[in-house]
């Protein structure tokens, strides 16, 4: 896959959570769990699911899974142009959980008429918060 030398890099976030595998898995791979971190949804872990995120004033965003694979990865795409990718890691009877946020396009605008440039710098700092949470949730 080359890439051009202007691509916008994907958003990368790893953290090491104090919670087993399985837990971590629940977490990010149902309807619950997600909504309990992140946004609400009717998402479920079947390839080719189609669902939505309630993204607030954003309204409702359109998804599709893409990749399951229990406990370690979940993919989906997340409304025209973006890949949202949870990768879990067993470590010592922790959890190593990565969120890649990929799709980053200087060339294109979201759907709202943003540049992904500019979004992508908001969502960077949205997803440290959003980690943090997910955190404080898995590690209480």
């Amino acid at each position: 896959m080359s890439e051009s030398t202007n691509a916008l890099p994907d958003i990368r976030q790893t953290q090491l959570l104090k919670a087993p595998i399985e837990k971590v898995w629940q977490a990010v791979s149902t309807a619950e769990g997600m909504a309990s971190w992140f946004m609400p949804n009717d998402m479920q872990p079947v390839v080719g699911h189609e669902f939505h995120l309630n993204a607030g004033p954003y309204g409702q965003s359109p998804c599709k899974v893409t990749e399951v694979d229990p406990p370690h990865r979940l993919s989906f795409n997340w409304g025209k142009d973006w890949t949202l990718t949870f990768e879990l890691k067993e470590v010592d009877g922790q959890t190593e959980f990565t969120l890649i946020h990929g799709g980053w396009d200087p060339e294109k605008v979201t759907e709202f008429g943003e540049t992904h440039r500019l979004v992508r710098d908001r969502m960077a700092g949205g997803w440290a918060g959003i980690g943090q949470k997910l955190r404080s949730l898995l590690e209480a």
